[in-house]
């Protein structure tokens, strides 16, 4: 196993400083704000609310709460219900906008207008302002005038508190749901409307600060000129996430040594390496570092990220996905299947669904995927069994449906979606895949409960409407295993095609060299990854950007308006794999 160089707090650099602790945030906006009326703290849900307001309680304004302004907390259960579903894991995405969980005579009425030195805290404090300046005939959109601070949160953070129970949802209180029905509700609903709100503030240009409080105990702020710094920097030059990883029923052993993980843990079996949804960006002012949404960066330079053809196809959605998924001395991935395109979009309102591929970046000598249909196989006993084995009267037979495919090292299988598939134990997967992150239907998962010591969600029903019962032996060697492709070779470099399937919207190819390889992402953001060697460095031929470094296993981003780049191998022969979308 090599020495480890993985970094896991990659970030941007802004000039000027941070200011840390909620009583010098809180000194620091009361002389900034001295002479405003009105503050407006808003925040994304999952932000500890109540130590916001505890911070401000002592600057002798009246706090007004946002949560006190909404409809009752029944009537937002019955706005969202069509959304929310009474499924365990799956909804249907929302279209309802933030001012419909408000009480609009609540914000008319005489006794709840602001006459007094204030400050307006909670999710929507931005239009609790607005909408009172409207009533008294001041303005009717956002007002740049106002002082409007931001509390931001990564989602990665958020599901961290819905597992320990510890925040409420937008509107409603339901921190005693379990996680996966908090996360549900995160997911199909709340954060689609908050993050139109947060967009349509952000392009309004009336937030003064953003407050990091994705550590309890360590709140930072910055100004919105440093943040608006950080996020041009970053969507100007080649960038990483901050990776986060998670444990799981099947995790294995090989990111502890690879990314220097903490070794008492039992298992990490995901790493959200680049789900700029889920993930989180850093940005650093003298040594110190505040964490917000890496969607923020998607959100305020869609263009200049993704480029103008695939803003024109996903809108403010960044399309591709990298992660890892570990079982080195694990277990086997779930039997699943990735619902077609046709089911996503009617059953849960999604534009795409979630097609994916697995590249090796590790195997041991007795690792296998399980991918496609054998031949001959009786879809109706199958489906049967699928469901005696749910019900646990017999163990899945999965070897007698499923071809089951010896896997080494830098293989890629590519899994359209309705292929059925599984990455067997001793594996490490790179997960190249569009974004939708959650529409897997488990069909089988090997007779094992789930870290909270419960049976996992099984979706048998579902899964047999999108199974792709054609996908047999002959389809899997023809089409989506292993299928390289040598567009170049000259003295030192490699270029080879090696899929995703043509049902897929994203093209890979991977580069093996010895010297500088010139790219251009003509246009479209790219996503790589450093498959193999210890170091590359990525530079411009113009300048556009400082050289940047990254390590073995760490995958970075392009943003589309970088144009030509070169990556430059150091200390050896390297290897990268480049995702694309097809234009």
């Amino acid at each position: 196993m090599r020495k480890s160089n993985y970094d896991k707090q990659p970030s941007t650099h802004i000039d000027g400083s941070m200011v840390c602790g909620w009583d010098n945030i809180v000194r620091i906006l009361s002389e900034a704000w001295a002479d405003q009326p009105v503050w407006v703290i808003d925040l994304y849900p999952g932000t500890y609310e109540e130590d916001i307001i505890k911070a401000f309680a002592g600057t002798g304004r009246k706090i007004i709460d946002t949560r006190t302004l909404m409809r009752p907390e029944e009537e937002i259960r019955q706005l969202t219900e069509r959304f929310m579903t009474d499924d365990v894991l799956f909804g249907y995405m929302s279209n309802i906008r933030l001012e419909e969980y408000f009480d609009n005579s609540k914000l008319t009425n005489s006794k709840f207008k602001i006459e007094e030195p204030c400050i307006i805290i909670g999710t929507g404090a931005a239009f609790v302002a607005q909408k009172w300046s409207m009533v008294n005939g001041q303005c009717s959109m956002f007002n740049v005038q106002w002082s409007i601070a931001y509390a931001d949160m990564a989602r990665w953070e958020i599901q961290q508190r819905f597992r320990r129970h510890e925040v409420k949802a937008l509107g409603i209180d339901n921190h005693e749901d379990s996680p996966s029905v908090q996360y549900k509700r995160g997911y199909f609903n709340d954060w689609n409307i908050v993050d139109r709100y947060k967009d349509e503030l952000m392009q309004s240009g009336c937030i003064r600060f953003w407050i990091d409080t994705n550590r309890r105990d360590e709140p930072k702020m910055i100004t919105d000129a440093q943040m608006r710094q950080g996020l041009e920097r970053t969507a100007h030059k080649p960038f990483r996430v901050v990776p986060f990883f998670d444990p799981a029923p099947w995790g294995g052993q090989w990111m502890k040594e690879v990314c220097d993980l903490p070794r008492e843990e039992v298992n990490y079996g995901w790493c959200f390496d680049c789900v700029p949804e889920e993930n989180s960006l850093y940005l650093e002012a003298e040594g110190k570092l505040f964490e917000l949404p890496s969607q923020d960066v998607v959100l305020a330079h869609t263009r200049e990220l993704l480029g103008q053809q695939v803003w024109h196809r996903f809108g403010k959605s960044f399309p591709i996905r990298f992660d890892f998924l570990d079982t080195m001395q694990g277990g086997n991935l779930s039997l699943q299947v990735h619902p077609t395109n046709e089911f996503a979009q009617k059953e849960f309102g999604l534009p795409y669904t979630q097609d994916e591929s697995y590249y090796l970046l590790d195997a041991g000598e007795d690792a296998v995927v399980y991918l496609g249909l054998k031949e001959g196989v009786d879809k109706v006993q199958m489906i049967e069994d699928l469901r005696a084995a749910q019900r646990g009267e017999i163990l899945f037979d999965a070897e007698k449906y499923v071809n089951k495919l010896p896997a080494k090292k830098h293989d890629h299988y590519l899994i359209p979606a309705g292929t059925i598939h599984c990455s067997g134990h001793d594996s490490m997967v790179l997960e190249i895949s569009s974004t939708p992150s959650i529409f897997t239907f488990k069909l089988w998962d090997w007779a094992r409960l789930g870290l909270d010591g419960k049976p996992r969600p099984i979706n048998v029903e579902r899964g047999k409407f999108v199974i792709q019962w054609e996908r047999t032996t002959p389809f899997v060697k023809r089409e989506i295993a292993n299928h390289f492709e040598v567009l170049h070779e000259e003295d030192g470099i490699k270029e080879e095609r090696t899929g995703l399937h043509p049902n897929e919207f994203i093209e890979t190819r991977r580069h093996t060299f010895s010297r500088p390889v010139e790219h251009d992402t003509q246009g479209g953001v790219n996503v790589l990854n450093l498959v193999d060697g210890e170091a590359a460095l990525i530079e411009s031929p113009e300048g556009k950007f400082a050289p940047f470094e990254v390590h073995y296993a760490e995958t970075f981003i392009i943003p589309a308006c970088v144009g030509r780049y070169v990556i430059k191998p150091l200390g050896g022969e390297c290897m990268t794999i480049k995702a694309s979308v097809r234009t």
